[in-house]
């Protein structure tokens, strides 16, 4: 009796082992000495992206990528010690292009979503998307929600945007007037036909270059609202997700974060999470 039992503990044994090395296989599938992070090609960062969003990520001049996502893609390159190969693709094919493996991440500010995160892995935070009150350059209300959330004020909006739904959200007393064209909506506060906007602070910066004197950002204690874009990998690698979060946490510490955001957008660098 306690021989077939052995006899049958044995298969079972022997089955639990294998199920466990191949369990260690699968787990490191595709790393190696050589390759610790399970780049698509050894020695090269292939990066999915949509050149389409100056100034974060476009096509210059010379038809080459630029803008902060680049920028920020060349220095973990360079601090990887690793070729970096960007393919510009339709917003659509980047997260099925990651999940085929065609690409070994994703730049281009996604918001983790619970819904995302069942297809992919994402890092922390990298870029953030600051949406701060701006009004007339001699315009002297109290940067508080109190002063602005008044019957007497109109605040403008792109129609259709996360800040038009802030404007209703914040200063619901305030009258709200979206417009279908960004430009407008600035327009209308600089010329005195409405008392602020909301929008993105870099969208200020640039109004600000080609309408020099017209408006200000409002100064408050901090941005009205706060989004954060991360980068995405292939699901469960997280050999890469913890090495560009020890990249993130560096660049943002040693101030180079804040560099690349300011050349790019022309505007200081909004609150990002603690490292």
């Amino acid at each position: 009796m306690r021989k077939a039992r052995g006899w049958v503990a044995w298969p079972l044994m022997a089955g639990a082992l294998a199920i466990a090395v191949l369990a260690i296989v699968v787990a490191t599938a595709g790393a190696s000495p050589g390759n610790p992070y399970k780049l698509k090609s050894a020695g090269t960062l292939v990066v999915g992206m949509n050149l389409q969003y100056k100034p974060q990520m476009y096509l210059d001049a010379n038809g080459k990528p630029a803008g902060y996502d680049v920028v920020l893609l060349k220095s973990l390159a360079k601090d990887l010690k690793l070729k970096l190969d960007i393919k510009n693709l339709d917003f659509n094919g980047l997260i099925p292009g990651l999940v085929a493996k065609k690409f070994d991440m994703v730049s281009v500010g996604l918001s983790a979503t619970p819904e995302r995160r069942k297809a992919v892995s994402f890092t922390r935070a990298y870029v953030p998307y600051a949406q701060i009150l701006a009004e007339r350059s001699d315009d002297t209300t109290a940067a508080t929600i109190t002063a602005w959330n008044d019957s007497s004020k109109t605040i403008t909006s792109l129609q259709g945007s996360t800040a038009e739904q802030l404007v209703m959200k914040t200063f619901p007393n305030a009258t709200s007037k979206s417009f279908p064209d960004q430009n407008a909506a600035f327009l209308e506060v600089a010329t005195g036909r409405a008392d602020a906007i909301v929008v993105e602070n870099y969208l200020l910066a640039q109004f600000e270059k080609s309408n020099p004197g017209k408006l200000k950002e409002a100064p408050f204690s901090r941005p009205l609202h706060v989004e954060y874009g991360s980068w995405a990998v292939q699901k469960g690698n997280n050999a890469l997700v913890k090495r560009l979060n020890a990249f993130i946490c560096k660049t943002q510490k040693s101030g180079k974060l804040a560099l690349f955001y300011k050349a790019a957008h022309g505007a200081k660098l909004p609150p990002m999470p603690a490292c």
